[in-house]
């Protein structure tokens, strides 16, 4: 696996996958969680057939070192780290996409950088760093109360606010996942019984940790000079993050578009890859 070197001398890893001779620029994909193994992304739905796609390991996760300074592990660093990563594979300009808690770490790059991004693509985006937290994620939960999987679920999701045991946590996780999901069928299984072991609790804990006040409004505020295209997509059975989460991360832009997704939970790819795969090469392609 491949290594760039960050500003603090840390040796983090990156994934390439698909085709080294396309004709297409790369995509550089950020893993949410936050904290998880970029391996849950997979190939983005066949992404990776037409185009390179560049997935670093953020720290402390995947074939990545832990930190060693906690505060490292700030979206707003992992962002810094996004910047190595382009300095080493020499792109002046480039694509960059981010799902979930790496849709925070894009809006940051985004912000600090926007003369280096042809085009942002922002996958089922939380609206933490915009200061609101919608409660649709919750009326998407509740309105599926009726399929098979909800009464042990919604046990799980409550008894996860109070679990510190990680098999027990891994345990819930896998018990409260269909409703990150817009059907529990077999691929959506597989998917979900990988999460407990990509995610990593220490760099969990320190992406919003220390992110003082004054951090996350001057990065709101670098948002209103990103010139590229943002595409915001979400899923209208995403009971994770919900819909008007991503409503709010568009508004903060001078150009974006939201595309809401029809029977799609926070994986996209997962749910529904023949919508979502030509949604996003459709919009890297435009100018």
């Amino acid at each position: 696996m491949p290594y760039f070197r960050a500003a603090d001398d840390a040796e983090l890893h990156y994934r390439v996958l698909g085709p080294a001779g396309s004709a297409l620029p790369p995509l550089v994909c950020l893993a949410g969680g936050p904290g998880r193994d970029a391996a849950y992304l997979g190939d983005l739905g066949g992404l990776a057939g037409g185009r390179q796609l560049i997935v670093p390991d953020s720290r402390g996760t995947g074939a990545s070192p832990a930190a060693t300074d906690p505060g490292r592990y700030a979206f707003p660093h992992l962002a810094e780290d996004v910047e190595a990563l382009r300095a080493h594979l020499g792109l002046a300009r480039f694509a960059l996409l981010g799902h979930n808690a790496g849709a925070a770490v894009a809006q940051a790059y985004a912000a600090a950088h926007p003369e280096r991004l042809t085009h942002l693509v922002l996958v089922c985006p939380g609206s933490r760093l915009q200061g609101e937290l919608p409660d649709d994620a919750r009326e998407i939960f509740t309105s599926r109360m009726h399929e098979e999987w909800w009464p042990r679920a919604a046990v799980a999701v409550q008894e996860l606010a109070e679990a510190s045991d990680l098999a027990e946590v891994r345990e819930l996780l896998y018990t409260a996942a269909p409703l990150a999901y817009a059907r529990w069928e077999a691929p959506q299984r597989a998917h979900a019984a990988a999460e407990g072991g990509q995610l990593g609790p220490v760099p969990r804990a320190g992406f919003w940790q220390g992110v003082a006040e004054t951090t996350r409004e001057a990065v709101l505020a670098g948002l209103r000079r990103v010139g590229c295209p943002v595409l915001v997509v979400t899923g209208d059975r995403d009971a994770v993050a919900g819909m008007r989460a991503g409503e709010l991360v568009a508004a903060a832009f001078p150009d974006a578009r939201v595309r809401p997704l029809h029977l799609v939970g926070h994986y996209p790819w997962v749910d529904e890859p023949d919508l979502f795969r030509p949604l996003v090469e459709e919009f890297l392609r435009t100018s």
